[in-house]
């Protein structure tokens, strides 16, 4: 009981540090303190807190099975919905803002430009995950649940490839990024739950 106190007030204190980088955004956008391409830093950094926090989400589960500690699954709906939120905001920045409203071209882009044609199939890969993170969703999909959100993974990797292609010289932020997915990956792989102690996903994800 004490725990799930502690995980309950903790929880706003997570909400608010994941919703800071947004603020921090808004606050240069309205204050014209976005550099000499503004366009360009909104992009950037909304992309980049939407990698770090999908990361972070895929992050929970090694480290409740390295570390024990299975309440850091706690935060992992907020963490993956926050995700979401920072790819969204990341694309329509680009559709309002870089376009300039003209969306029609967004079908031209996504067909001639690679980058932008596996950074547009994370969103909608997201999209079906963010739907089914409640717990009903969890219970009328049972096993299917997991499967579907193991997708995860490979939107992530769509995301650093995205960045990757994205940028045209320095490419080391975005190599940073696919050595943590392949550290995860390799993480996932060494610690798979064992065939004798099953847990239910409702067990694993309850808040």
């Amino acid at each position: 009981m004490v725990f799930r106190d502690r995980i309950a007030a903790t929880k706003p204190l997570v909400f608010v540090l994941c919703l800071l980088p947004f603020a921090h955004l808004v606050w240069d956008a309205m204050h014209g303190t976005l550099g000499t391409d503004p366009v360009a830093q909104l992009e950037h950094r909304s992309g980049d807190w939407a990698l770090r926090l999908l990361l972070a989400t895929l992050a929970i589960t090694p480290l409740r099975r390295f570390t024990g500690w299975h309440r850091a699954v706690r935060f992992r709906r907020m963490l993956g919905l926050f995700a979401f939120f920072y790819v969204s905001v990341h694309l329509l920045i680009y559709l309002f803002v870089d376009l300039g409203g003209y969306w029609a071209d967004i079908f031209e882009q996504i067909a001639k430009k690679p980058y932008i044609t596996v950074g547009f199939a994370a969103w909608l890969l997201l999209i079906p995950l963010a739907l089914t993170s409640t717990q009903g969703a969890m219970r009328r999909l049972g096993r299917h649940w997991q499967r579907l959100h193991r997708l995860a993974y490979l939107i992530a990797l769509l995301g650093v490839l995205h960045y990757y292609w994205l940028v045209k010289a320095d490419h080391r932020e975005p190599i940073l990024y696919l050595c943590a997915w392949i550290a995860l990956m390799l993480a996932r792989l060494r610690a798979r739950p064992r065939a004798d102690a099953p847990r239910s996903n409702a067990a694993r994800l309850r808040t």
